[in-house]
Parts: C-alpha cells; structure tokens; sequence
C-alpha cells in the first residue's frame, strides 16, 4: 500500500515537471524593463533665439607698412582674420602710415539700444571698431570703457531695435550643464559650438574665478557668449588653455556676473573702481593651520602691510590669517581680492583676523585699488647678525638680536635675525639673513626670548615660523625629526 502511494506522488511530481518544463516561452521567462533612451540635445532653436544678437567684430589700428611677405599676409588674413603690420626692411624709405585690420572677435548685444560687450582684448589699443550683425549690417563703435583686470570691454553703436540677448545668473550654473558658444574663431562669423561646464570658479587670477567648458573656442571666438539651455548668456569667452595656440578641450569664460557689474561702472563713468585693503598675501597650509590652532586650513596669510594703507591704519600685521571680511568666510586666498575689490571705495568694512591664538575683529576703511603693490618692501635687504650670537638651538637655528636703527630700517618692532640655519630649520627653507617674527603664536621679541620658546617646544610636533625674507613675510613650518 504504501509502495503504491508512493508510486502515485512520483508520477504526479513527474507529470508537474514535464508540464513545467512545456510552459510557452512567453510564461517562461519575462524581460527586464528596457530604459528609455534620451537624445542628445538640439540646440537650433536656441541659435535661431540668440544668434541674431551675436556680432562680429573688427578693429583696425594705423602702423607704418612696407614690403611684405604677400602669401604669408593673405594666409593670416584668411584664417586668422588679422594682418601684422609690414615693417620696412633696411634701406627701404619709410613708409606712410597706413590703416590696416587689427584682428576680428566677438560681441553680443546687450540692449536694444546698442551696448555690445566683448573683451578688453579685442578692441584695447585699435583706432576703429566695426560691429557687423548677421543680417550684414554693419556700425561703426565706440569704445565707452576698458577693464583689464576682467577683460571686459564695453562699445556703443547708432542704432535703434537691435536684436538683443538675456543675462543669466552665473551663480547658479552647475557642473556638467550643457552650454554652446557663437563667435567668429579664425573670422568663420556665427560659428555655434558645443559643450558642457567642467569646472565653476575656476582661479585663474585675482578678481576672475573663471567658468570652465570644453566648448571649442578658437582665435576669434574671444568676446563671444557662453550660454545655457535656457538662453541665457552666462559669461563671455576669454581664454583657452593650450600648447598649439588652437584648442585643446579646455575653455575658460568670465561669469556674466562679474562681467555685467563692470559693464555698468564703465557705462556710468568709462573706468571701473575697486577697493583695496593694502596687504600682500599667501596662502595659509594644512601644516601651519595646525600649529597655529586653526584646525583647518582657511584664510590668507598676511606677508606685507603697505605702509599707510588701510591694513596698517587698522591695525593688521605681519602674520596674522584674515578668516573673514565683512562676516564672509576667507576660505582660499582668492576670496579676499574679489571681496575686497566689489567693496565701495570709502565704505567700512571689518575684517577678522586670527592672531596668537585668538580672533579679533578690526574695522578698516576700504582705499581705492591704482597700482599693484610693489613686490619689494622698504627695506632694501634683511639684515646680518649683530651681535648676541647663541649657540644653535634645538631647530638648527642659531640668531641674534636687532638693533633699534635695525628694527627702523626694517619697520618692525620685534623679531630677531637668523645668523645660521642648519639641520630642521634648513630642511624647512630658512636661511641666513631671514627675520623671524614669531613661533607658532608667540611674538619674538630677543634673541634669548626665542630661544627659551624653542627648548619648551614638543620635540614631536611641528611648529610655524614667521619668516621675513626681502619684505615678504611667510609661515615656514619646521617639523619633527622622522
């Protein structure tokens, strides 16, 4: 009986399985979910938008010509849109001046009225600018402003209705957003190109944090817009990064931001002002954020106070770490020129700053910025030893006081004068002749004072040094014995 029961199951579970392994193959196996593919996009209908606000640009100076090279005339004519002024060969009679095309870039319309921006680059220095439009009309500019520092120019044009762009917001651009541009590279007028952003607030400069993109930009497309899917202009193309002279997949554009701030100083007065604080500044490392107890590394390292300047009046020194300018973080030392450079000249600003150990907040009153800083200080040279000469200490420092005409001569109020610099003090960049104004966050003072500072250091940590070498100031970090 039970043999037979058993019997029974096997064939049941024998005819399951044969009408298992039958099922139709629609039953037997279902498909996984296919994505959908989504397209590439189509920028046309962006081009028929903004393209008709594009402009080429020609500018023409008058130089002296003479007998050139023809063939080689006419091929940069061709394709670089541009001729070199011909000088006269020996023996040759001086030619007239002759008025000859300059180069070729890039614009856009910016109002109905007739501003069109483009680069400094373009027009700075040429005598006639001629702004054509893609209907083949054709003006004559003028040049109302150039900034340098932004590569922004400003022009003007007699006309009425003209077709004009949209401004966008650069701060609010995202890495990897497409993005086309239209200029005239090598004089080819309405090329459109495409590409995506690769980088935001790329450093390129002190007022600049430049927007990145592989868009193909080429001689001739400088002055053009960068503009989003939304079309928006987003910044002008300025720059690319290449061995060759042609691009390599690396573009750089100013952020329209920036760009329509200077537009609106050089239209209201033909230059732009900026603030300055009067300070030279470096960066601030991982090495001596840790020994001077700031955790991580942020701010600007101050190396040199111009004397007179708002910074002195305010009472910033040598040393210490500006972290922030009017309650605005300095994370890089990029933040404070930009900062610094939108302040209003007049206006009061506070910085913070981070000095043997503590914060503090000094008020200041923001200059205008003329000239760059000169790169050598008041002193003409460091000063050599005099006198109160010590053994080398536990660093491989050997040092010696200043005299009062010393510290005058200088401009400083402490420090002592590094007669030898050997072993960790070497390794970490001293040299005879260095000032040193302070170790970690203690002012020196004398020779004995630093060397007292310098027997009670952890022989296992590292320590920051201010250093003053030909009027720049810079934290070396000496660090322990491996």
């Amino acid at each position: 009986m039970t043999s037979k029961i058993a019997n029974a199951w096997l064939s049941a579970l024998l005819l399951a399985g044969a009408h298992l392994l039958f099922l139709p193959p629609a039953l037997a196996a279902q498909p996984l979910p296919v994505t959908p593919v989504v397209g590439l996009p189509d920028f046309a209908d962006l081009v028929d938008r903004v393209g008709p606000a594009v402009v080429n640009i020609r500018t023409t100076e008058r130089v002296k010509v003479g007998q050139g090279d023809e063939q080689m005339q006419e091929f940069l004519r061709r394709f670089f849109g541009q001729a070199v002024p011909r000088g006269n060969r020996r023996g040759q009679p001086q030619q007239p001046e002759e008025e000859v095309q300059r180069g070729v870039g890039s614009g856009f319309i910016i109002s109905d009225d007739g501003y069109v921006l483009t680069n400094a680059h373009v027009v700075e220095g040429a005598e006639e600018v001629t702004v054509t439009l893609t209907d083949r009309r054709e003006f004559k500019a003028k040049v109302l402003g150039v900034d340098r520092r932004s590569d922004v120019a400003l022009l003007k044009v007699d006309a009425r209705n003209l077709p004009s762009v949209r401004i966008g917001d650069s701060s609010k651009i995202r890495v990897g957003e497409w993005v086309i541009a239209i200029g005239s590279p090598f004089n080819l007028e309405n090329t459109v190109t495409a590409g995506i952003i690769s980088a935001k607030a790329r450093d390129t400069g002190d007022y600049l944090p430049l927007i990145q993109s592989d868009v193909a930009v080429n001689p001739g497309n400088s002055g053009g817009p960068l503009i989003n899917m939304r079309g928006e202009v987003i910044g002008i193309n300025s720059q690319i990064a290449t061995l060759s002279g042609g691009y390599n997949g690396i573009s750089f554009s100013v952020p329209i931001d920036e760009v329509m701030r200077v537009a609106e100083q050089l239209k209201k007065t033909g230059h732009v002002t900026r603030g300055k604080l009067g300070v030279k500044i470096s960066e601030v490392t991982s090495d001596v954020a840790e020994s001077l107890g700031l955790g991580k590394a942020r701010g600007a390292e101050v190396a040199l106070v111009e004397p007179g300047g708002p910074a002195e009046k305010a009472g910033i020194k040598v040393g210490d770490i500006i972290l922030r300018f009017n309650g605005q973080p300095i994370e890089t030392t990029r933040d404070l020129p930009r900062l610094v450079g939108a302040s209003k000249v007049g206006s009061h600003a506070t910085v913070t700053i981070w000095r043997r150990g503590a914060q503090q907040d000094l008020p200041v009153t923001i200059a205008e910025l003329k000239d760059e800083m000169s790169e050598s200080g008041a002193a003409s040279g460091q000063p050599k030893g005099s006198g109160g000469e010590v053994a080398p200490n536990a660093l491989g420092l050997r040092v010696s006081d200043l005299t009062p005409a010393q510290k005058r001569e200088l401009q400083v109020a402490s420090g002592v004068v590094v007669d030898a610099a050997t072993g960790r003090a070497a390794s970490a960049g001293i040299e005879q002749g260095d000032l040193i104004l302070q170790v970690n966050n203690t002012e020196v003072k004398s020779a004995a004072q630093f060397n007292s500072l310098v027997a009670k250091l952890d022989p296992n940590r590292s320590v920051a040094v201010l250093v003053s070498r030909d009027s720049v100031t810079q934290y070396l970090v000496i660090k322990p014995r491996q």
